[in-house]
């Protein structure tokens, strides 16, 4: 493998990014405009930002990285944005984008935040090929993103957070305005009990309508008490597009397999397993429902 030196543009930037050596590893070093070396960190420049080995921190409120420019790329080479320190009572965020356009999110292992990769508005982002897990609210939460794409992530054991720090439901990924949410797997969602009750959902989308839920695999949804999981909830569902989703279920009282608003939206060639309403409110078609 070709070792390439980075530079770092002649800008100065927050602590924690530093300027690239020569590389010995993973195949994205080449692409680097610097490396995020300790956390929390703050991208302020546009380009490729990169890890070249593990980070942890004990934050507990914050983020562990703030993207806060337009036209950025976070690529992790597989390395891990560590928060379990914070403990289950923790509100910090493990990557963020706020009102930014065309941020891109790939290659890391974000585990033990509120939120393992959070965007809210501007548009045009890209989650692909992460592994987060042991987030206590979201797995990923990409909120008023129109034209983002959520694809190939890992999502494992989403739930947990402290009695009293949003309690009460979990949600594997949760987005909305837009967002096309394509080829991800959803394994365990537990969210903590609020008086008795809580809710898990697999994927949860608000007012999509301009984007599609299709071949994801859902499974591991944990309710408890009153609560009930859903496999797929699109609430304002409008005309979402679900397809070709595998889901499954334990038989749960009041648990959906995928739900719409109404027959605006459309659900077809999804095998549901396990949930006492495969399909509900969608218009649907050639889905194949099993309450068992």
């Amino acid at each position: 493998m070709r070792s390439t030196i980075c530079l770092l543009p002649g800008l100065a930037l927050l602590a924690g990014i530093a300027a690239a050596p020569a590389p010995v590893r993973a195949e994205t070093y080449h692409t680097c405009t610097g490396f995020i070396d300790s956390l929390p960190a703050t991208i302020n420049t546009q380009g490729t930002w990169c890890l070249r080995h593990d980070l942890s921190t004990s934050i507990a409120s914050g983020s562990a990285i703030t993207v806060a420019t337009n036209n950025v790329t976070i690529d992790c080479n597989d390395f891990k944005i560590g928060g379990l320190a914070a403990g289950a009572d923790t509100l910090a965020n493990g990557i963020v984008a706020n009102n930014r356009f065309n941020v891109t999110v790939r290659h890391c292992n974000v585990r033990g935040f509120l939120v393992g990769i959070r965007t809210l508005g501007g548009g045009g982002h890209l989650i692909e090929r992460n592994r987060v897990d042991a987030n206590t609210l979201n797995g990923m939460r990409v909120a008023v993103g129109p034209g983002s794409t959520v694809r190939g992530n890992l999502v494992v054991d989403t739930g947990g957070a402290g009695p009293g720090v949003l309690a009460g439901e979990a949600t594997g990924i949760y987005a909305g305005h837009g967002v096309h949410i394509i080829d991800n797997t959803i394994s365990g969602v537990a969210p903590t009990p609020e008086s008795g009750s809580a809710t898990a959902y697999g994927i949860y989308t608000e007012t999509n309508g301009d984007g599609t839920v299709i071949e994801n695999r859902i499974q591991g949804l944990a309710a408890a008490g009153a609560g009930s999981a859903h496999g797929i909830w699109n609430n304002n569902s409008g005309r979402t597009f679900v397809s070709s989703n595998k889901l499954k279920g334990d038989g749960a009282t009041n648990s959906v397999g995928v739900r719409c608003t109404n027959i605006q939206a459309t659900a077809h060639d999804n095998a549901i397993a396990g949930f006492a309403t495969g399909v509900l409110n969608c218009l649907s078609s050639s889905n194949i429902v099993n309450p068992n």
